[in-house]
């Protein structure tokens, strides 16, 4: 989103056109849910996808006439059935609904919104979309209003503001609310971004924080060794951590929160433990541990008879990542970040990995 929406600024800014198209509403099996995102130039080429096939080619053409005619924001609806899909194997059974929006050089009240969408995302503390998606007495399609996380007014793109009517559907982001369409308008939350603490920068951990990234973790690296842990082993690292790991996990507490998860895989056994001794019990919304259940029971006792609880350890995911027969430390990396994107989307955490 953040490349989108960096590219939708640059063309505005260059005195261009183009057309923003959003899924803003989703039923049933569909190739890509609310929120996705694509741009349209005017010479057909685009950035984004809507999720592919006849769709995404039909959205194409109906927006570029709409552009070329000077036509205003417009809703789309697409059963993908056996005209939507049959071509390209995404007979779903789904509904999309899909946004368009032609944007043109001149608008700046369109220009600051996005710039604003641009600085929410970039930020990662959470926000709502609410974009109207069909005509009322005070509101037109293509309306769009921005809350951050706490709830409050941001900016709008409306003829006619009317942020009360528009915030009393405001779904809660504590509640990890999903994309809903409620009173004429969509709602798209974007959840905080999470921040990945990776406690050990050896090869799994490294080859985690690449994926991570990818997926859109903050990454955090933690070791006691800058030869380890510096920005040519992780690139994409926020920030770099490096010195004593007991020391800095516990100065580094007060910061802890639920939007942080901590994954400990350091180099030996000692590590792992003093590291899962300040994490355990911390505010962190998920801990994990890498290593064999041999080794996990042998850790758990240590940390039991220093006065740990029980009950404290038990939300610790170790071992951790899913049970996929995981043997090389790609597809170690693999089973672990598809754990972390479990937790941080609601999913299903499975079975857990049992010889890592």
């Amino acid at each position: 989103m953040r490349e989108l929406l960096t590219q939708l600024i640059a063309t505005l800014d260059r005195g261009l056109s183009c057309v923003y198209c959003a899924v803003v509403a989703t039923r049933g099996s569909t190739p890509q849910k609310a929120g996705a995102a694509m741009l349209v130039f005017p010479d057909g080429t685009q950035v984004g996808t809507l999720g592919g096939g006849c769709v995404e080619a039909e959205v194409k053409r109906r927006v570029l006439h709409d552009l070329n005619a000077g036509s205003g924001p417009a809703v789309f609806s697409f059963m993908l059935d056996d005209d939507f899909g049959w071509d390209d194997g995404l007979i779903c059974g789904g509904r999309m609904t899909i946004l368009a929006h032609p944007l043109r050089p001149g608008l700046a009240q369109g220009d600051d919104y996005f710039r604003e969408l641009l600085r929410l995302v970039e930020e990662g503390c959470g926000f709502t979309e609410a974009v109207a998606v069909a005509d009322a007495e005070n509101h037109s399609v293509g309306d769009r209003f921005l809350f951050d996380a706490t709830g409050a007014a941001v900016r709008c793109l409306a003829a006619r503001p009317s942020w009360l009517a528009v915030a009393l559907h405001l779904p809660a982001l504590g509640n990890r609310p999903k994309p809903q369409v409620s009173a004429g308008f969509a709602y798209l939350p974007t959840h905080p971004r999470v921040t990945l603490l990776l406690v050990g920068g050896g090869h799994v951990g490294q080859a985690v924080a690449r994926l991570a990234a990818e997926v859109d973790f903050r990454v955090w690296v933690l070791d006691d060794r800058d030869k380890f842990a510096n920005p040519e082993r992780f690139p994409s690292a926020e920030q770099l951590l490096v010195g004593d790991i007991g020391m800095i996990l516990r100065d580094l507490a007060p910061q802890l929160h639920s939007s942080m998860y901590a994954l400990v895989l350091t180099r030996g056994h000692n590590h792992d433990e003093e590291a899962l001794y300040h994490l355990a019990g911390s505010r962190c919304g998920y801990v994990g541990m890498i290593g064999s259940r041999r080794k996990v029971r042998l850790i758990f006792d240590d940390l039991i008879a220093k006065g740990i609880p029980a009950e404290t350890l038990a939300r610790v995911r170790a071992p951790v990542g899913f049970d996929i027969g995981s043997q090389t430390v790609p597809e170690i990396a693999i089973s672990i970040v598809a754990e972390l994107v479990a937790c941080r989307n609601g999913g299903s955490l499975g079975t857990r990995e049992s010889g890592l």
